[in-house]
């Protein structure tokens, strides 16, 4: 019960992230907001190689995204980043990056 809690906290800021997505229209201002609750989560919490994961997430996700929307299997309707896709986007997996790593010790973990 103790890691499906953990687990549970651990998605809160990627779900209330997702949750703003159709909330906020301006692509700048949801960056912010992001990075707000990206600053408060690591403010809470902070774990072994959380900004390696967010930097590691932002960095491979962007390239990533380009490659796969240039193939125009996905496309956005927002796309204030290279004119492709949203600049939140990437935040959003960067921080999606330390949420998998902290669920993946959490399941790991003995007790």
């Amino acid at each position: 019960m103790k890691k499906l809690l953990d687990i549970i906290l651990n998605s809160l800021p990627i779900l209330v992230m997702i949750g703003l997505i159709p909330l906020v229209a301006n692509d700048y201002l949801l960056s912010f907001l992001f990075l707000l609750i990206i600053v408060i989560s690591l403010t809470i919490k902070r774990t072994p190689l959380d900004l390696t994961a967010l930097i590691a997430g932002a960095i491979l996700m962007t390239i990533a995204e380009y490659f796969f929307v240039s193939t125009g299997v996905e496309t956005f309707t927002r796309n204030s980043l290279f004119g492709i896709m949203p600049i939140w986007l990437p935040i959003l997996w960067a921080y999606g990056f330390v949420a998998i790593k902290r669920i993946v010790y959490i399941i790991g973990r003995k007790g």
